[in-house]
């Protein structure tokens, strides 16, 4: 699992590990070590359930409940996701976490020019809320939660899933939903991004803030230190730069009258399992205790629940190999356990066939009985985090916070995120890491098991969920449907409403609703906004 950097001696002995955060591994750790960093039970680790939560956000931990699995699931069309929907939710899976092809993380309708050979290929393919219809069919709402994995238009989305609810008969205030809706790590890290920062950090605030009213068991944004870190940074950007985004997003908000107490509950995070296990465990713990610290210090948050890190961990897609792929199975397992060793409250992995495709059923149902089988079989829901008090791990989360500080006060010298974003700082940094990472793993100075080492044996033939031209002309035939018998001057009625809103500076989620229920179409609205905005220009990072 590990991408420690091994320096050996001419007998092969290991003379020194460095993990990638740049932090020695000693091969012995004593009370001393404890002392050394200046380790105090009750600031730095304190009881489960109790501040600064580094042990777990609930006094029982998983004695008290199972961690909730999210496999993240979408393909082709709504009818195909559906089904994998209820195949898994019939396997036992807890969540929802629904992929979208690119057309739509985009705001391209799939009769756009833009989409021709990209619908449904690496997500579900939505266009309008007729296709949330077919894609959440006999899906309970108001028992499942969806995680929205969109960000330019997760604004439209979150409309989207409220609208496709109140359709089948629940109420908006029982539903549960997270939309990544993270624009600032794809504007370092994916790159579906479509305008420019200022607006597209507003379009956050009108989320998060319509969620307060509107939406109160729906968590408007999910910070995506995860796709940064599979970018290249290491695993203390990964935190520093998600909180610091995290910020941004709250600062958009408090601009607008409210107190951080009112609404920072409602953010999630969506962190990465990649690396070694130690520096993995230690980051989660690091990462719990210093959101809880930061928000008291930053902006007097002292409610209980508000002040915990709530979120996904998931197993790192960049850790899964095209070579030996079975081997990934195992490195599966191994992320799941990293994840519950550092007390997860959501995870999803990666199959061991998503290097190179979309999950087959039996790769996604092989993630799933991974974490039923450490739930119920190896004995991770014994006692609550099993690692504390252990010389090398309080010594390590100790060193791992003062790293993600360090790197947090330098994006906060530029200016903070939006600033360290708009410049491309961030990007650079990000780029140079994975520049790093790379030429150690070809040098064999990182080892990746049937990659650089052990590369003997053949490799298995992978069965390929492979992508099918009829779903796009299936999808393209249903919009064409739709725009002939939905009602078109109701929907020029909501779209000029909406361009309104977005001009006056108003928030427009109200407006995605109506246009929504009006079966709008995602490129439509998304349209709307590019006229009003303009599209992001990306800075040179060289």
């Amino acid at each position: 699992m590990g991408v420690a950097t091994y320096i050996k001696d001419e007998k092969d002995a290991i003379k020194e590990v460095i993990l990638q955060s740049g932090i020695k591994v000693k091969p012995v750790y004593t009370p001393e070590d404890l002392e050394r960093v200046g380790f105090n039970y009750r600031e730095d680790l304190g009881d489960p359930g109790e501040f600064p939560f580094t042990r777990s956000i609930h006094p029982l931990g998983y004695r008290s409940r199972n961690w909730t699995t999210r496999q993240y699931t979408g393909f082709g069309t709504p009818e195909q996701t559906n089904e994998r929907f209820k195949l898994m939710i019939s396997h036992g899976q807890t969540g929802l976490n629904v992929a979208f092809d690119l057309p739509t993380q985009m705001g391209y309708d799939s009769d756009d020019a833009m989409a021709e050979g990209e619908v449904g290929r690496v997500g579900m393919a939505v266009d309008s809320l007729r296709d949330f219809e077919i894609a959440f069919r006999d899906i309970r709402l108001n028992k499942i939660g969806s995680g929205l994995t969109i960000n330019a238009v997760a604004s439209i989305m979150l409309a989207m899933y409220q609208s496709v609810a109140e359709k089948f008969g629940y109420r908006k205030e029982e539903i549960s939903a997270t939309p990544q809706n993270d624009i600032l790590k794809e504007m370092v890290g994916r790159g579906a991004w479509i305008y420019p920062v200022q607006a597209a950090v507003r379009l956050i605030g009108d989320t998060i803030e319509y969620s307060m009213r509107a939406l109160p068991r729906c968590s408007p944004v999910s910070v995506c230190g995860y796709h940064i870190r599979e970018s290249g940074c290491t695993p203390v950007q990964e935190i520093s730069y998600a909180f610091e985004i995290a910020f941004a997003y709250i600062d958009e908000v408090v601009r607008r009258g409210y107190e951080a107490k009112d609404f920072v509950g409602g953010f999630t995070f969506n962190l990465n399992i990649f690396g070694n296990l130690w520096e993995t465990v230690a980051k989660f713990r690091a990462a719990r205790k210093l959101w809880a610290k930061l928000l008291r210090e930053r902006y007097g948050v002292q409610d209980k629940k508000a002040l915990f890190l709530r979120g996904i961990f998931g197993g790192g897609g960049s850790g899964m190999t095209k070579q030996q792929p079975e081997n990934n199975i195992m490195r599966g397992a191994y992320y799941a356990l990293a994840a519950a060793l550092s007390g997860g409250q959501t995870t999803a992995l990666c199959s061991f066939d998503e290097a190179y495709t979309i999950p087959t059923e039996r790769a996604a149902l092989l993630s799933l009985r991974t974490f039923q089988i450490l739930m119920d079989e190896i004995g991770l829901r014994d006692t609550i985090d099993p690692l504390a008090g252990s010389y090398f791990m309080e010594t390590l989360t100790k060193e791992m916070e003062e790293k993600i500080l360090e790197e947090m006060e330098k994006v906060e010298k530029i200016g903070g995120m939006v600033e360290a974003v708009a410049s491309g700082y961030v990007q650079r940094e990000v780029s140079k890491q994975a520049y790093e990472y790379e030429k150690k793993l070809q040098e064999g100075k990182v080892i990746k098991v049937g990659v650089n080492k052990y590369t003997e044996g053949v490799d298995m033939e992978v069965e390929l969920h492979e992508y099918n031209e009829a779903w796009a002309r299936q999808q393209i035939d249903r919009l064409k449907e739709l725009k002939k018998t939905r009602d078109g001057q109701s929907v020029k009625g909501s779209l000029k409403a909406l361009e309104r809103a977005a001009k006056e500076k108003k928030n427009v989620m109200p407006l995605l609703v109506d246009c929504c229920k009006d079966y709008t179409t995602v490129g439509e609205m998304a349209n709307v906004f590019r006229d009003v905005f303009g599209e992001h220009k990306e800075p040179s990072i060289f």
